[in-house]
């Protein structure tokens, strides 16, 4: 699984710099170390970075494995809610949970934290699978 786990990091994770810490069926971790590109003006984590955390955890948490078999998908919506201000600017967590879907659409959430465990944002996502893989029933 470690290697489905790196395997799965895009370019874009690479350029963002976060990283999937906890992976398994219907959740994932996303952490983000910040450092000074992901800052606005304001000195705060810029809001896009934030929607780019709440849609990657929402995907991941729709895509553990099955069977050994990577999934993928991509995201048809996503609404993104910025309650408050990262105060502790040292890094970020998001929370992904799968709600529920079928074989080709599912539905998630996700809330990012800072390091002192203030809820900075949430959202949620409707995404398309691009492969389908049936689970054993064993």
């Amino acid at each position: 699984m470690e290697n489905l786990k790196q395997k799965d990091l895009s370019g874009f994770a690479h350029t963002l710099g976060y990283h999937l810490a906890e992976w398994d069926e219907g959740f994932a971790k996303i952490i983000l170390p910040l450092n000074e590109k992901h800052y606005n003006r304001l000195h705060i984590p810029h809001g896009g970075v934030l929607a780019s955390l709440i849609d990657t955890a929402c995907g991941y948490a729709g895509t553990y494995p099955i069977n050994e078999q990577a999934r993928t998908a991509v995201t048809l919506s996503l609404n993104c809610q910025f309650i408050n201000k990262a105060e502790n600017n040292s890094e970020l967590y998001a929370l992904g949970y799968l709600l529920g879907g079928g074989k080709t659409i599912f539905f998630s959430k996700a809330e990012i934290y800072d390091a002192s465990n203030k809820l900075i944002a949430c959202g949620d996502g409707t995404f398309r699978y691009l492969n389908t893989i049936q689970k054993n029933n064993s």
